[in-house]
């Protein structure tokens, strides 16, 4: 099974995972195959081509390009009860099941920061209170707003923009596709804009894309930065370093609707493999990942999801977050026909790592067009 290592599902948490299954199928033993520093995509890429399918493979959205790739468990009555299923379903197919869904138009912020800086989060709602806020916290000796490098820019951005503009149009992917918007005629520009702005009155730190995704987030746990944009995986991670109580949340600042709806997705997803060798093994593993109820509450604890009828001990900053979710208009789900083209999150961020380096906004919006013209 290829996984992901993140902070908070490391290799220690999925082999006790996997050993609960072992313990009541005596006769399979799973094989975790670690992905390194590619993604889950490439990883599978890579084994396939080396004639080595693994049997299930997890956090790999389907595509209508690569849906072959995957088992349809359509036929499988289990799967209509699993989170989002429907909205990831390819031309009415399931391929994808998840434990548990994330939210993820999240800003966290240090209340000791926010205190010197005499702030009061309740009153961040659109992006110039956002901005003055920043002020403020520089003023106070914080960096405002805590980034890193690697996917984290580009995902940063996004959860702002999307939030904004996909609220106010929900079919705007829709649009892109058809060529009947882009990114450089649309809300996105003024969002890149902001972003460009922030970047060079100091507000985020110009030598953040030399820091790594967890080093980032373990800055901003420390206190060395006033306001991080993470979903609400981060949540677990504050726990661990019982910093939950020091830490608030509040939903994404918006030029439009306030509250936006909620960027979303599936959680822990998987998909079996149809070169498997051991396919009905690989189902039955899938089936008890997202339908045991001592599997499903590991999980969603284990990374801050959320599942409806499941809930788990939380911490004050968890119950904040799902608090949030209650009060959200929509979930902003970018799946199925909603799905960005293939390899977009990842243009999306070099672009936005651009805006650290000189580009201007226009030519990083004018660039991404060019990129996304370019894929059809």
């Amino acid at each position: 099974m290829i996984v992901n290592i993140t902070p908070n599902l490391t290799e220690q948490y999925w082999k006790g995972l996997f050993a609960k299954y072992e313990q009541s199928h005596p006769g399979v033993k799973v094989n975790l195959e670690l992905t390194g520093t590619i993604s889950a995509t490439a990883k599978l890429t890579q084994d396939l081509a080396a004639g080595d399918p693994p049997d299930v493979a997890q956090q790999i959205t389907p595509t209508k390009d690569n849906a072959t790739l995957f088992a349809d468990l359509t036929g499988e009555a289990w799967t209509a009860e699993t989170p989002l299923a429907d909205q990831y379903a390819i031309d009415g197919k399931r391929y994808l099941v998840g434990v548990g869904s994330q939210i993820q138009s999240l800003v966290f912020y240090n209340k000791a920061a926010f205190a010197k800086a005499g702030l009061d989060a309740t009153g961040i709602k659109t992006l110039d209170q956002f901005q003055d806020a920043m002020a403020k916290l520089k003023a106070a000796g914080y960096t405002p707003l805590q980034t890193a490098g690697q996917w984290v820019p580009g995902a940063q951005f996004s959860l702002l923009a999307d939030s904004g503009v996909m609220t106010e149009d929900p079919d705007w992917i829709l649009k892109r596709k058809d060529n009947q918007v882009t990114f450089a005629g649309s809300g996105y520009v003024k969002y890149f804009e902001r972003y460009k702005g922030w970047i060079d009155q100091g507000y985020l730190d110009k030598s953040s894309l030399g820091v790594t995704y967890a080093d980032g987030q373990t800055a901003f746990l420390d206190g060395k930065s006033a306001m991080y944009i993470m979903g609400s995986f981060f949540v677990p991670a504050a726990d661990a370093a019982k910093k939950s109580d020091e830490i608030g949340v509040f939903t994404m600042p918006s030029d439009g609707a306030h509250p936006t709806g909620q960027v979303g997705n599936i959680a822990n997803s998987y998909v079996v493999v149809n070169q498997s060798k051991h396919k009905a093994a690989a189902i039955d593993l899938v089936k008890w990942l997202v339908t045991d109820p001592a599997a499903i509450e590991s999980q969603l604890a284990a990374d801050g999801n959320l599942r409806k009828g499941f809930t788990y001990k939380m911490s004050s900053l968890g119950t904040e977050v799902q608090k949030i979710l209650d009060a959200a208009p929509s979930l902003i789900v970018r799946s199925g026909p909603r799905q960005p083209i293939d390899g977009y999150s990842g243009e999306l961020n070099t672009q936005v790592q651009s805006l650290f380096t000189g580009a201007t906004a226009a030519k990083v919006a004018e660039s991404l067009d060019k990129w996304w013209n370019s894929q059809r």
